[in-house]
């Protein structure tokens, strides 16, 4: 029986983001299996070392996933080939050590012998000042947090950071505001959007060119394909070496597998040049007067529009139309101008009915918005 570590804020006697971390270095350590978990306990296992870790869990109840430690030590050595990481490097991250990005970015400057700050439970203002002190140069962080980050800075008045020289932004839209936003703040680096997740590592990667509104071109060593007519939407099918080998517990009906295949119900298109364009999730599309809706787009408008530091839409049922669209937003924006700014660029369909102000969209630890809770508001 292979001995198993747990990272769980359920643990006892340390804060959650040191007892995380010691578990962490005692499963490397030790070649144990690692479960970093919010809530489960260990996860007892027969033959190699495996990795599980839980999924974001942003429209539904976390899925722990399984994975082989070579799947991932091989896009850690393309990404420091790509980008001439090594030791010298200093990593900070911003989520919880459940959250498949930032363990990513953990065991990737482990595995580089790089030192690593992991940033969990700090206020904004704190960790950009921890980020200008330590002369970070590295950044693994979501929209939602780097938002904070921008925030953060503001507030304590740092104009710039001049050894910041890479920052990696998955797990949700960057929309084009905020890529503004953080390329003036963040004037030294080189800022890398991708598209991937917790069962498929990195899909896409952004370049310089990469087009307004797309992910960018298969990372090096991915196959894409699109269930579709070529520039046409349909579901996206991927083959690597970086994929999961299984959920552990939890299953996902978007989740299949066609032989070295895989698709995980996320919806999109590629142009000719094989730039990847994201629509939305399959699971989260939905029919308002018979057409197709993906909130992911309604969200990408409204949290681009001046004003606006967050949004987040969920559909409630509508006897009438099939749904209604309901979006959350945080800022200062006038709804006439936001819904004006969605009239302009989206169909009729897709026009959120209702824009409900929220002083801040409540976070599931990966740094994500918390649909459920939403559509529990959004019901009441």
């Amino acid at each position: 029986m292979q001995e198993s570590f747990v990272i769980s804020p359920q643990s006892a006697l340390l804060t959650p983001e040191a007892r995380g971390l010691a578990a962490l270095v005692q499963a490397l350590r030790h070649g144990g299996a690692l479960h970093l978990s919010q809530a489960a306990g260990p996860l007892a296992m027969d033959g190699p070392p495996m990795l599980f870790c839980e999924t974001s869990g942003s429209s539904g109840a976390p899925k722990v996933i399984r994975r082989r430690p070579e799947s991932w030590q091989r896009s850690f050595e393309v990404t420091a080939g790509l980008f001439g990481l090594g030791p010298a490097a200093r990593y900070a991250c911003f989520g919880d050590l459940g959250h498949s990005l930032t363990l990513y970015a953990l065991l990737e400057a482990f595995h580089l012998g790089a030192d690593v700050a992991a940033l969990a439970g700090m206020r904004p203002r704190a960790q950009a000042q921890y980020l200008a002190t330590a002369r970070i140069s590295v950044i693994y962080a979501t929209p939602t947090q780097l938002r904070l980050l921008l925030r953060g800075a503001a507030t304590a008045g740092i104009a710039e950071f001049p050894a910041l020289r890479h920052i990696f932004c998955g797990g949700g839209a960057l929309d084009s505001a905020l890529q503004g936003q953080l390329r003036a703040r963040f004037a030294t680096a080189d800022l890398r959007v991708f598209f991937g997740a917790s069962e498929t590592s990195f899909i896409t990667m952004s370049e310089a060119g990469t087009p307004a509104g797309s992910v960018g071109r298969a990372y090096p060593g991915v196959d894409l394909r699109i269930d579709a007519p070529a520039g046409e939407t349909g579901e996206i099918w991927v083959a690597s070496p970086y994929l999961f080998d299984g959920y552990a517990s939890g299953a996902a009906a978007e989740t299949r597998r066609a032989g070295h295949w895989l698709s995980i119900g996320e919806m999109g298109y590629l142009d000719a040049a094989g730039h990847l364009f994201l629509r939305g999730r399959k699971s989260r599309m939905v029919t308002v007067a018979d057409h197709n809706v993906f909130p992911e787009e309604i969200e990408a408008v409204v949290a681009g529009q001046p004003g606006v530091s967050a949004c987040a839409v969920v559909p409630r049922p509508d006897a009438a139309r099939g749904h209604r669209m309901i979006a959350f937003v945080q800022g200062t924006a006038p709804e006439a101008a936001l819904r004006a700014a969605c009239r302009a660029v989206l169909p009729p369909q897709a026009v959120p009915q209702r824009f409900i102000r929220i002083d801040a969209l409540p976070l599931l630890p990966a740094g994500k918005p918390n649909l459920a809770a939403l559509a529990r508001r959004a019901e009441a």
